[in-house]
């Protein structure tokens, strides 16, 4: 009898667990486009390059964007469109923190802005290492201390997206300052998705090989300097920014909840080789 009752009980148990599989599956997902609407998001970097074509894709959303950059008249500026646009150096450790917690309470952060020094290692000199750590590294830090401060004040579980890349763990020459402000960045991500998780706010990496942004078409020109890396890249091209915005975008959604201290590779496969 006892034996009839437990079979009876895990056969229902079963079923409810199906049943609420089978919902679960079933049930539709609101698009991603609707989920940017009316919702702000704070951009570093947006003046050129990847900061520009993210800068562009969120407005397109129908989503409030801060842009940011160290110059005003290289921002995104068009009317009609709910743009504010802030200059700040994002290396610096002060007005960073204290313009981006004016701003108040946002639903996501990219932090994209970066420098790059292309020098030989014994010939590295103290600025290239300063300001590319200041901005590739700590601005991320201070910027995301004052956009998390403000996410948390009023309990919105946001995103922080920062854009890495494959060198912060495949060296090439002469970017030394840049491979370790990279590598570092991957262990602040880390760090962030540990210590803001708590509060709702996911913190992820967007790591893409190098994008041929109007300044990546020169820096990538030669190709016995762009040979060796597309050689590695099974899909066999370099990245476009909008690759990359794709990517920031999933993160930034509603699509993409449950995924916190990632290393999302836009990279054509480059990272298995």
């Amino acid at each position: 009898m006892f034996r009839s009752i437990y079979k009876l009980s895990t056969h229902f148990n079963n079923r409810c667990v199906m049943g609420i599989l089978s919902r679960g599956i079933a049930e539709k997902h609101p698009s991603m486009e609707n989920y940017f609407k009316g919702k702000s998001f704070i951009v570093t970097g947006a003046g050129a390059g990847m900061g520009k074509v993210i800068t562009g894709r969120l407005l397109g959303l129908d989503a409030h964007v801060f842009a940011i950059g160290r110059d005003i008249e290289s921002l995104p500026c068009k009317a009609g469109q709910k743009m504010t646009r802030i200059t700040v150096d994002i290396g610096d450790w002060e007005s960073t923190y204290c313009k981006i917690l004016e701003i108040g309470p946002v639903h996501g952060l990219v932090n994209n802005a970066g420098v790059a020094h292309i020098e030989p290692f014994l010939e590295t000199t103290q600025h290239g290492w300063d300001d590319t750590l200041n901005v590739n590294s700590r601005g991320v830090v201070r910027a995301s201390q004052a956009a998390a401060k403000n996410m948390i004040s009023e309990k919105i579980k946001g995103s922080i997206v920062n854009v890495s890349s494959t060198i912060s763990e495949r060296a090439i020459p002469d970017h030394v300052s840049y491979c370790a402000s990279k590598g570092a960045l991957n262990q602040i991500t880390r760090t962030m998705a540990i210590e803001l998780g708590p509060h709702g706010i996911r913190t992820n990496n967007v790591n893409p090989t190098v994008v041929l942004t109007k300044m990546g078409k020169i820096a990538w020109s030669d190709p016995k300097k762009s040979g060796p890396i597309m050689d590695r890249i099974p899909l066999g091209r370099f990245a476009v920014p909008n690759d990359v915005a794709n990517a920031v975008i999933f993160l930034l959604s509603d699509y993409s909840t449950m995924i916190n201290g990632l290393n999302l590779y836009v990279d054509g496969g480059y990272m298995t080789s």
